[in-house]
């Protein structure tokens, strides 16, 4: 197999590289990139073999960990990040599994912003801490809290932004000079933007997450996840892929290297209606308040706008309950609907509509539900492609 262009990555935008980046074509010179359905490899010779399976010679050997497709979706995303290496896996929590398993041991110390994905803080309470690497969970936006959290055996920081539902926005530059005084690595889970709308290793990150399964993909299909970064940060997640198994598929691969060739279309798309969604919203009047980066009321809308191309696809609302019930006013929107998909998955072409509290947070305590700001009023939308005027009329019936 061949690639298709030996010009260097960096010549071509980001649009260009969704389409290029990562093609190899065989011997048969297919225009689309060629699905591997093999779960292993033939050698030419014994000693092949033997000189691949102890890495003294390059070339695929397991689909465990190497496979033409997965690798030529590794290399796409990679090259559209910056980044020089990147690891695909099953899906965004096996990525970050793969992520904290790889770099860390025993007796190691994160940082975490507690505005993160409530599967994350399951991972890092419930499961992580079983293998004895404790959190501390921070403010997403205070970087003095993340200065205060640090302990002699901080390696890691971890946050993402814009936060999961309420689109806080953390200083990447500003928590990366923190971790890189104190010899910690940052990650950040990219997800909300994806590398069309923000470039986390260009503002001092080291490690990037993603979950794939969200708009790389964009139709709601697959399921997958990845971790990006140098060579020498993914060698330990790559070794933990290998023996581990949580691996992507080819199938799958082969789909976000479909969905990356349109992502940037999409992604304007989405941020534009989203930000037609968001400014209706704050003139309704049983909507108390609005979070969505590409308001001049957002909080860090400035961060937002100088670390963003873009607001996002995201936005979040609380429902003015006059009974003070903020559930049951929340989900007299949700179930009022008739075009929203009612699911907790994001980044579809559909536009989705989910509690957070009841479903994507439900798992932490209230406590921590409060403490993030997660309150029982509140509503996510991934705002999809759909006419915003359609989107608006779904909404308003249960508004009103």
């Amino acid at each position: 197999m061949t690639n298709q262009s030996d010009q260097a990555a960096s010549a071509y935008q980001p649009e260009t590289l969704a389409v290029h980046a990562g093609t190899v074509r065989s011997q048969f010179g297919e225009h689309s990139e060629a699905m591997f359905l093999t779960s292993s490899f033939v050698f030419e010779n014994a000693a092949q073999a033997a000189a691949r399976f102890i890495g003294e010679q390059p070339g695929n050997i397991y689909a465990r960990f190497t496979n033409p497709t997965v690798t030529m979706f590794e290399e796409r995303l990679a090259a559209m990040e910056g980044a020089e290496q990147c690891v695909a896996t099953a899906s965004g929590m096996s990525a970050i599994l793969a992520c904290v398993m790889g770099l860390l041991k025993a007796g190691d110390h994160i940082v975490a912003s507690r505005s993160i994905f409530g599967a994350t803080i399951n991972l890092f309470n419930n499961i992580i801490k079983k293998f004895g690497v404790e959190t501390t969970f921070v403010s997403a936006t205070d970087v003095a809290e993340w200065k205060a959290a640090v302990r002699p055996n901080t390696k890691l920081f971890f946050l993402e932004t814009p936060s999961n539902p309420l689109t806080e926005i953390s200083d990447i530059t500003a928590i990366a000079a923190v971790a890189k005084q104190c010899g910690a690595l940052l990650a950040v889970d990219n997800c909300f933007c994806t590398p069309i709308l923000q470039q986390p290793f260009t503002l001092g990150a080291d490690i990037v997450i993603h979950s794939a399964t969200k708009y790389i993909d964009g139709q709601g299909r697959v399921l997958g996840g990845a971790v990006l970064g140098r060579k020498k940060n993914m060698e330990g997640v790559y070794q933990f892929l290998r023996t581990a198994g949580p691996t992507m598929s080819a199938f799958n691969a082969w789909i976000f290297l479909k969905g990356l060739e349109t992502l940037k279309i999409r992604m304007d798309a989405h941020s534009a209606n989203a930000l037609a969604l968001a400014h209706w919203l704050e003139t309704q009047p049983n909507v108390q308040r609005v979070f969505y980066p590409g308001l001049p009321s957002h909080p860090q809308h400035q961060l937002a706008m100088k670390q963003q191309k873009t607001g996002g696809g995201i936005v979040s609302f609380e429902v003015a309950s006059s009974r003070g019930n903020g559930k049951a006013a929340a989900w007299r929107v949700i179930d009022n609907t008739r075009l929203l998909s009612i699911t907790a998955n994001l980044g579809d072409t559909k536009t989705t509509i989910t509690h957070p509290a009841s479903t994507t947070h439900a798992r932490i305590t209230p406590e921590a539900r409060a403490a993030a700001g997660i309150t029982d009023g509140l509503i996510r939308i991934a705002v999809g492609l759909e006419a915003v005027v359609d989107i608006q009329n779904d909404l308003a019936r249960g508004l009103a």
